[in-house]
């Protein structure tokens, strides 16, 4: 089987998508089972190995077409937020159950046993999670949801779904609308990343990468994207010519190298996750175009979202 990208493709020899039976080569189809993510994150990877480099993350409340579910404790599927293919703890997962009917709109929020903040921190969820709430409940002046999955968050960390995702982001609407929000409500939600630490595959403020950073900001403010840097670099925006003059960028344009993305963040500045420094930062765009180029890596391509 060739010419499939596997990252994007539900395909292997001995098992892929009924949806593309005649269309690839493989032992068996089958239909899949669609299943929701029921832990704050869960790691996807190309092979069922928690020795195996992380590709990307799923969230809490986002879908999974399952194909496949091993004795071992891993499932493969694709995530259906932007059709990543590949292996996932399978206690990640659980039934659809009740629709989400709001998503976190804060870059981390902490989930209580009661609707009391001095109670014991069950765990964290993260910007973007998707939860179901019950009902609401006001305890000394502060307003509690109650989530269908347990436990109780700060009701003004929530949004409902549809809406941006970050209070903040007031004037864009959310991802169902369609609407691109202008360059600046790009910038500012990813500025909110500055100093997360990076890491290869991850896409929360627990940690993140390049194109996990773009990708996340693009659906603060409406607009889905792909996950990896080569598949924003070929989808996303017009290409804009460039000569090497970072003062011919403009604030929200997309830099691209091999490998790596970041965000014109204003003019002749720079915003991304980068292993150069281990976290997000906004830097001097020059500098680090000749930083990278003297790695061995000239930019690529610019690419203008509006």
């Amino acid at each position: 089987m060739t010419g499939f990208d596997r990252r994007l493709t539900p395909a292997r020899p001995d098992l892929a998508a009924a949806h593309l039976k005649g269309t690839v080569e493989a032992a068996r189809f089958v239909e899949g089972t669609r299943r929701r993510v029921v832990v704050p994150v869960a790691d996807l990877r190309a092979e069922p190995r928690l020795d195996h480099p992380l590709d990307t993350q799923a969230i809490l409340g986002e879908t999974v077409m399952v194909y496949e579910e091993t004795p071992e404790g891993w499932a493969w599927g694709q995530l259906d937020r932007d059709g990543y293919v590949g292996w996932l703890p399978a206690e990640a997962l659980g039934p659809l159950g009740a629709e989400p009917t709001h998503q976190v709109a804060v870059l981390r929020t902490l989930v209580f046993p009661g609707p009391d903040l001095k109670l014991p921190v069950v765990h964290q969820i993260t910007e973007a999670a998707c939860v179901t709430v019950t009902e609401t409940v006001e305890r000394r002046g502060t307003r509690y949801a109650a989530l269908a999955g347990g436990g109780f968050v700060v009701e003004k960390h929530l949004s409902p779904i549809g809406e941006a995702t970050s209070p903040d982001m007031a004037g864009y609407v959310g991802v169902s609308s369609g609407y691109i929000g202008a360059p600046s409500g790009i910038v500012d939600a990813a500025k909110r990343y500055i100093g997360v630490p990076y890491l290869w595959g991850g896409r929360t403020s627990l940690g993140l990468d390049c194109s996990g950073l773009v990708q996340t900001a693009l659906a603060a403010v409406g607009r889905p994207a792909p996950r990896d840097t080569d598949m924003q670099e070929r989808d996303l925006g017009s290409l804009v010519p460039f000569d090497g003059d970072p003062a011919a960028l403009r604030t929200g344009d997309l830099v691209f190298w091999k490998g790596h993305v970041g965000i014109v963040s204003a003019p002749g500045r720079l915003l991304h996750a980068n292993g150069f420094h281990m976290m997000t930062v906004d830097e001097p765009l020059a500098g680090a175009i000749d930083r990278i180029a003297a790695a061995g890596h000239p930019v690529t391509s610019v690419k203008r979202l509006i």
